[in-house]
């Protein structure tokens, strides 16, 4: 698969990712989508339900990995890709890096929580990781929600 193939699957993912976001937003969660791929076919979608579920791990991430682990009848997902809206936490990266997720695709950065700041070795060592695929429409989603709480 060329480049540019590659790109198009990518966002056409994130978008999916995105619409988690959306569905997170209509229920006052921050907005964070997450869509995981195996062999070509989605086999989870989430996004965050940490209000809903009055649980602070109920991130996107980890609601995607118990999904697809299920799907799949194991937890290790290393034929897998994750998208992600925002860049993972510490403690999804923690998640990712144990269920040996090959491949993270992720589209805003976050500053002041993600990962790379604080775990840049969380992920499992031969996970390759994307960022900034479809980056704006992902950053402008998590800017409105903050813009409205305050």
């Amino acid at each position: 698969m060329n480049s540019e193939e590659e790109k198009k699957k990518d966002e056409r993912y994130m978008q999916r990712a995105i619409d988690e976001a959306r569905q997170a937003l209509e229920k006052g969660e921050i907005p964070i989508g997450a869509v995981i791929v195996c062999k070509g076919r989605i086999i989870a979608c989430a996004h965050n339900l940490t209000e809903t579920l009055c649980d602070v791990t109920a991130h996107a991430e980890m609601q995607a990995i118990t999904a697809a682990a299920n799907t799949l009848g194991g937890k290790y997902l290393t034929d897998c890709t994750l998208y992600v809206t925002v860049e993972p936490c510490t403690m999804c990266a923690g998640a990712i890096g144990w269920a040996q997720i090959s491949r993270i695709v992720y589209g805003a950065p976050d500053e002041k929580r993600g990962y790379h700041e604080y775990a840049p070795r969380a992920l499992h060592p031969k996970a390759t990781v994307t960022g900034g695929v479809l980056e704006e429409e992902c950053r402008q989603l998590m800017q409105d929600f903050f813009r409205q709480k305050r």
